[in-house]
């Protein structure tokens, strides 16, 4: 049985209990009318109970049986008119004692599991639940459903344009849910996993409202917040480097979760000290509590991709591969999002660049592209008078094919198998930094052809 519903009968059991001292009081002032209608709603309940229990556990429960008995002491209780103490005593020991083998039986007799959600958005973005849900797929109490939720790319005003619904891009071993399939009010899901904070504030993109941290809320005991993203190290008492992260950090997710587990302890400090300089000094505890540093799953992928053999596809291989059987070094190249804002056409330049002097090399390495997922959508949305010029790099990168182009959602493949890292400062290069491998930050400023 689910455990909303134990929780449920509790509440009933408890209103049965009280009901009971009401019940000893009418028959002892011989109200017989309002003692009718109570012990014929002491009936019902009763009878809600047994029919809420044998929809999980079956006809014959243990509990039902109690639950018959309690409704045989009831109605034993409206044949007592005598209204002698004698009577009325016998009455209430024997509504006491049914109610509480009732009481036991359903805390003993009925098993509770859980029903773990996981929300996420991006499958490439999958990384940052898949441990949590694989732990979670070994246990025998609980059954998890991973459900793709729609997303949203934003027009320039702010409203919704083309939709993605990424429900076929997950690994093979990831059974997922349509989310059209899926009552979350009715089956009322123990917890519920997210990685999307922003709710209605993201320029770029935005989940289906229904799948707002502030709505979810309503349909589960416990929300769960894991960013999907990791920052590496930070400085947790420098004033400065909070304020660059305070657009990550205090957004509706942290704020509407039940819980929020971030990648380390410094991280979580990180966290915490944004949250109460924006909150009050008042409210450190409760994010203390909240806030947990136990760790990202995203580093758990990485690290288990780099032990496990890479299904390479056969037009990287080609551009990997040299005749004579050696492989060329392959210098995985990350061009995120913050960087392109941060310098526009400046950085459009730098990438041009960057592409030109790899092809030129194309013999010596081999070059993977991997833009953030969401590069091309912010451009749009953001940077619209960008998008034509670094459109066309991407086509002509993609049409020349000397080199490969990964917009796979599979992002640590690419991890696992570059050698160097080169590109911009983001949340994979605390990823790569795990592998030990060389990591250099592209420059905008730094020009080759300056």
């Amino acid at each position: 049985m689910r455990r909303f519903i134990k929780n449920k009968l509790d509440e009933m059991v408890m209103t049965l209990s009280e009901a009971q001292e009401q019940i000893i009081g009418l028959l002892k002032a011989k109200e017989q009318k309002s003692l009718s209608v109570l012990l014929q709603q002491s009936q019902e309940c009763a009878i809600a109970m047994g029919n809420m229990i044998e929809e999980t556990e079956g006809e014959g429960a243990p509990s039902v049986k109690k639950l018959e008995e309690y409704c045989e002491a009831l109605f034993q209780a409206s044949l007592c008119t005598s209204g002698e103490k004698k009577d009325i005593q016998k009455i209430r020991k024997q509504l006491r004692q049914t109610l509480i083998s009732v009481e036991n039986s359903i805390k003993n007799d009925i098993h509770v599991t859980t029903e773990t959600v996981f929300l996420p958005y991006k499958a490439a973005m999958w990384d940052s639940l898949e441990s949590v849900w694989q732990d979670l797929r070994e246990q025998e109490d609980d059954t998890s459903y991973v459900i793709p939720i729609p997303y949203y790319e934003k027009n320039p005003d702010g409203t919704f344009g083309k939709e993605h619904y990424e429900k076929d891009l997950y690994p093979e071993d990831v059974p997922v849910t349509d989310y059209h399939g899926y009552d979350f009010e009715k089956r009322h899901p123990d917890r519920i996993y997210i990685h999307n904070p922003y709710d209605n504030s993201n320029f770029v993109t935005s989940v289906h409202p229904f799948f707002y941290s502030k709505n979810l809320k309503k349909f589960t005991d416990e929300l769960i917040y894991i960013p999907y993203f990791v920052l590496g190290e930070v400085d947790p008492e420098n004033e400065e480097s909070l304020e660059k992260l305070e657009h990550l950090i205090a957004m509706p997710g942290v704020v509407n979760a039940d819980r929020v587990i971030v990648e380390s302890e410094q991280m979580k400090k990180a966290y915490v000290n944004v949250m109460t300089k924006l909150a009050g000094k008042n409210t450190r505890d409760y994010w203390m509590e909240k806030i947990s540093g136990e760790g990202s799953p995203k580093y758990d992928r990485v690290l288990k991709t780099m032990d496990e053999e890479q299904d390479i596809p056969d037009s990287w291989k080609e551009k990997i591969d040299n005749k004579n059987g050696t492989k060329k070094k392959v210098i995985l190249y990350n061009t995120g999002i913050q960087a392109l804002l941060d310098s526009d056409m400046k950085m459009v330049e730098k990438i041009k660049e960057v592409l030109e002097i790899f092809r030129d090399n194309k013999d010596k390495v081999a070059l993977l592209w991997r833009p953030h997922p969401l590069l091309g959508s912010t451009i749009r949305s953001i940077r619209p008078e960008l998008w034509q010029e670094y459109g066309n790099i991407v086509r002509t990168y993609r049409e020349e094919d000397w080199g490969i182009y990964d917009d796979s959602p599979d992002m640590n493949r690419a991890i696992a198998v570059s050698d160097a890292y080169y590109g911009d400062q983001s949340s994979l290069v605390a990823l790569y930094r795990k592998t030990g491998k060389p990591i250099m930050i592209q420059n905008a400023d730094v020009r080759e052809k300056n």
